[in-house]
């Protein structure tokens, strides 16, 4: 066996080959396993700066761009101050095969200014040539021959005026009532029962203060400068001391909305964050002298306005409800009492809520599932995979169109969605599993591929009744209006302000999908009210009832 010297600090060390090759694979290892060390941070890195730029796109895209959820053919628009990205040969999931989609045709409509309403009154205004322009050089008179119109529309400000109610007193003068004592000595007609007492507010008036805020989503302290330029003196706080009292006084209706609320096949849930402000508390601070001293401040915080859609077919109401926070006991007790389907979006809050019911069967939403793939066809590289999961779910939809436009009965329709649509799952679960197998799941396609197979038994579940339909978005339109007005007021003043609004929207909301102007139902609500005295008469002051007598 050969050896070699090494002189190491003046000792002579005696080497063998063997010991020359087992040090050097240590060594060589150790670079491996740096080497390897450093490729997987370099992989992780590059996930990371992805995903990091997925979001940011993302968040350009939803800032600057259209908020529509559409796919287009050709999308000429690109991402602002995005560069232009390379187009992927083959993404990620790529069926390879092209597919024919059926869209529905449609009448385009002439371009032009639409004609206006036949109903609105016309005051006719006459424009004519004089008297003697109407005869011809040769004599003779000029004849009508026709006409030409056109029509703009006048407007006028809105008309407030007071109506003043007299109730005389009437007396004898001759025995002062003493002949008949059964009777008062001064007698008036009884005054009549109005919404809110000895107050000015009609129910006109609460009315329009109302539907202006809650469906025209204009504070009221912009209301209180639109009366003052019409000379009337209504302040911000006198409404929402109106607010509060019709609230109160309304208590037996909004008990019968809660009850029917969860008497139909089926009931939709959705929830929304509002800013409240809580209660007073003091707060320690330093003035200008330095001296400490206290003020009295108000916190906003962060609560939960839900909201629950349901009731028997053609009697439909909208249900708000104010909460302090998004946790599932609320949706426990919402939903107290309750049996059939409840369709909602992913938030875990409902599955706790359904846990232990077997009477509620949990829905999903696959426009919550189409969203977040609309969301990674506008963030990812592999956006043509993101279109591939978009396509799927627009095949249910249109089948879905395709048979609520024929005359099914509800078991027809149910038999044949399940056997039409099946297929178009069965290949859309297959692709998503593919999908997940070679897709991070961090990234925005990877979320969306994981929430469609982590809901998918909800999902599907829509086939099973006829009541229901492939996503919660009727339960989200009805939550829309509030999320438009708060950018507008901001906040709720207090907790019970917070409640008293819940209650204006949920009868807004609830004449809406009954098919009535909201103004109209109000009005007619706040006249009758006051003559309601038991729950039979509540009921006939329900939307669908209100207006039959």
């Amino acid at each position: 066996m050969q050896h070699c010297g090494m002189q190491v600090e003046g000792t002579s060390i005696q080497l063998t080959d063997t010991t020359v090759v087992n040090y050097i694979n240590e060594i060589k290892a150790k670079y491996e396993h740096e080497i390897h060390k450093l490729k997987n941070d370099a992989i992780y890195f590059e996930n990371k700066f992805l995903e990091m730029k997925e979001k940011y796109d993302l968040l350009i895209y939803k800032r600057f761009m259209r908020s529509a959820e559409q796919i287009p053919d050709d999308e000429k628009q690109q991402l602002l101050f995005t560069p232009e990205v390379e187009p992927v040969e083959e993404a990620p999931c790529e069926s390879g095969k092209e597919e024919k989609t059926e869209v529905k045709s449609y009448t385009r409509n002439k371009p032009g200014r639409k004609a206006i309403n036949p109903n609105i009154p016309r005051v006719e205004k006459i424009i004519d040539i004089p008297e003697d322009e109407k005869k011809c050089a040769c004599g003779a008179d000029l004849t009508r021959i026709g006409e030409e119109t056109s029509e703009v529309l006048q407007f006028e400000e809105p008309r407030i005026y007071v109506v003043k109610t007299i109730r005389p007193k009437y007396a004898c003068r001759c025995c002062e009532g003493t002949e008949d004592e059964e009777k008062p000595v001064v007698r008036i007609a009884p005054v009549e029962p109005t919404i809110i007492p000895r107050s000015i507010a009609s129910p006109s008036l609460l009315s329009t203060i109302f539907t202006h805020k809650y469906e025209d989503h204009l504070p009221y302290n912009r209301q209180e400068k639109q009366f003052e330029r019409i000379g009337v003196a209504i302040s911000r706080q006198d409404m929402s001391n109106w607010q509060q009292y019709v609230y109160k006084i309304l208590a037996p209706l909004f008990i019968l909305f809660k009850k029917i609320v969860k008497s139909g096949p089926v009931m939709q849930m959705d929830e929304t964050s509002v800013q409240v402000m809580s209660d007073y508390r003091p707060v320690e601070y330093k003035s200008d002298d330095k001296k400490g001293d206290k003020k009295i401040t108000r916190n906003v915080e962060t609560s939960w306005m839900w909201l629950a859609r349901g009731g028997p077919p053609g009697e439909k109401v909208v249900w708000y409800e104010y909460h302090e926070t998004r946790a599932g006991k609320h949706a426990k007790e919402m939903l107290e009492g309750y049996s059939g389907y409840l369709q909602t979006d992913g938030w875990e809050a409902y599955d706790y809520a359904v846990k232990d019911n077997p009477q509620i069967i949990h829905v999903g939403c696959f426009a919550h599932a189409r969203r977040k793939f609309f969301e990674a066809s506008k963030a990812s590289k592999s956006n043509r995979s993101a279109e591939e999961g978009i396509k799927h779910i627009r095949k249910l939809y249109l089948l879905e169109d395709k048979l609520r436009s024929e005359k099914l009965t509800e078991e027809e329709f149910v038999k044949k969605r399940k056997t039409e649509a099946l297929p178009i799952l069965k290949e859309f679960k297959s692709w998503l599993q593919k999908c997940a197998d070679e897709v991070p799941p961090t990234n925005t396609m990877g979320i969306a591929i994981n929430y469609s197979l982590k809901q998918w038994d909800k999902m599907i579940a829509y086939l099973e009744s006829y009541h229901l339909t492939p996503d919660n978005n009727a339960c989200e339109n009805a939550i829309r209006p509030f999320v438009i007005g708060r950018k507008n007021w901001l906040m709720s003043g207090s907790p019970e302000g917070a409640k008293s609004s819940c209650a204006i929207y949920s009868l807004i909301e609830t004449a809406k999908q009954n098919d009535i102007v909201p103004s109209h139902y109000l009005r007619a609500l706040f006249e009758k009210a006051p003559y309601a005295s038991s729950p039979e008469d509540w009921g006939k002051l329900l939307p669908w009832n209100i207006f039959k007598n």
